[in-house]
């Protein structure tokens, strides 16, 4: 993850005033010029995610974007200068998406769990929606399973129909970017406009890959080493659909469901809550 940049004073400030004083922190990740501690003192836990460089203005964006969205409670402050912004946010306390299907990947009896977290991600993705957003970078750590509900996290990307697309907008992550994005993003359309259909592929991919531990494709049977491409090479296999589904079949009847969501055309796909509706009928 590299050494951590140094936390800057008005964060300090924000975390102290929502967790009470002494605050102790946790590194918790360190990507592309941002990085995520939790806050800790004796009135809660909060979430700290600071940019500089590159990392600033895609922090900066994702304050803008939740004090668009409105959820109540959920940016707690913001601010930044000279290059360098922070956000604060609840500590969401449950397992990501990925850690409640881990019963599951570990062939242990937890199929009635995982089924409970899909549909409840589902729901979570079609209340987005509903509200006219599109959160453009799902994967398997952007959910987080609470006590009230799933609360969806690194929202950098999210974008709000009418409304200009961000710049540097590549489709989210690369192994999760719907064909038809891929081959938007390649043919150099800029901006990128992401779509309700593509965060559609991107949840189940999501889910596909919380199943089986694999990506939704099978690169080594298209003959492909994904680590010795660039994402720009990743995207355009993807967009070609030359890279077959993965042949992984854990569970069958959950990828049932998924699997024509990943194989079909954007038009056919069903929405959030129609995937929500079918996974609830799998049996556990």
């Amino acid at each position: 993850m590299g050494e951590f940049p140094d936390f800057p004073t008005a964060a300090v400030v924000a975390a102290e005033a929502a967790c009470g004083i002494p605050v102790e922190l946790e590194e918790i990740s360190y990507r592309r010029g941002a990085a995520v501690w939790k806050a800790t003192g004796p009135e809660g836990a909060v979430a700290v995610k600071t940019g500089d460089g590159e990392g600033a203005a895609v922090t900066q964006r994702e304050a803008a974007v939740l004090k668009a969205i409105g959820w109540p409670g959920y940016l707690l402050a913001s601010g930044g200068d000279e290059g360098v912004a922070w956000l604060v946010t609840p500590w969401f306390a449950g397992p990501s998406t990925w850690h409640a299907f881990a019963p599951v990947r570990g062939a242990a009896d937890g199929k009635s769990g995982a089924l409970v977290a899909s549909v409840d991600l589902c729901r979570a993705v079609a209340a987005l929606h509903s509200s006219g957003w599109i959160h453009a970078d799902l994967q398997p750590s952007h959910g987080i399973h609470t006590d009230h509900g799933v609360r969806l996290i690194d929202c950098s990307w999210s974008w709000r129909t009418g409304t200009e697309p961000a710049a540097g907008f590549r489709g989210g992550l690369t192994h999760l970017v719907a064909p038809e994005l891929a081959a938007s993003i390649e043919a150099g359309r800029r901006p990128v406009t992401p779509s309700v259909a593509a965060d559609v592929y991107a949840l189940a991919g999501t889910l596909w890959t919380c199943l089986t531990g694999r990506w939704p494709l099978d690169y080594a049977a298209a003959g492909i080493e994904p680590v010795r491409l660039t994402p720009a090479e990743i995207r355009v296999r993807i967009a070609s659909r030359c890279v077959p589904l993965d042949t992984a079949a854990p569970w069958p009847a959950f990828q049932d469901i998924l699997r024509p969501v990943l194989l079909g055309r954007a038009n056919d796909r069903p929405t959030a809550a129609e995937l929500a509706e079918s996974l609830a009928k799998v049996a556990g």
